[in-house]
């Protein structure tokens, strides 16, 4: 099974951005999560079977510190959720998909991994499963 999981929108400001969500969705974020392997800092808010993920960076160092030095804030990746992540990157491996990183843990409880944009039209997108 594949569902979109959530879309991750890089930010500046975490609390701005946290106040814009929680009124344009109408319910605040649900919970922040800090991801120590990827330097970053997320908050969640759901929206039907989907979320936002919201993500500042907690070293200058991090990918989302430099997607934001290059491009600004704004979406950053979309996700979508696979039952079987390891064949799933095998088979997309086997179309001549690039893994730019991953598995690992990712935020939320899941296992991650992210395709190369370059070969998905530009679009930075992660697959996920449960750990």
């Amino acid at each position: 099974m594949k569902k979109l999981e959530h879309i991750g929108i890089a930010v500046e400001d975490l609390d701005a951005a946290e106040r814009i969500f929680g009124e344009v969705l109408g319910s605040p974020s649900y919970k922040r999560e800090s991801v120590a392997g990827e330097s970053v800092l997320t908050s969640f808010f759901q929206t039907g079977e989907s979320k936002v993920e919201l993500l500042v960076p907690t070293s200058p160092d991090s990918a989302i510190a430099k997607h934001l030095e290059r491009r600004g804030p704004g979406l950053h990746h979309i996700a979508f959720y696979v039952d079987d992540l390891q064949a799933e990157l095998t088979r997309l491996q086997g179309l001549g998909y690039r893994i730019v990183t991953g598995p690992k843990p990712g935020a939320d409880g899941k296992t991650i991994a992210f395709l190369h944009p370059g070969d998905a039209g530009k679009v930075l997108i992660e697959l996920c499963t449960d750990r």
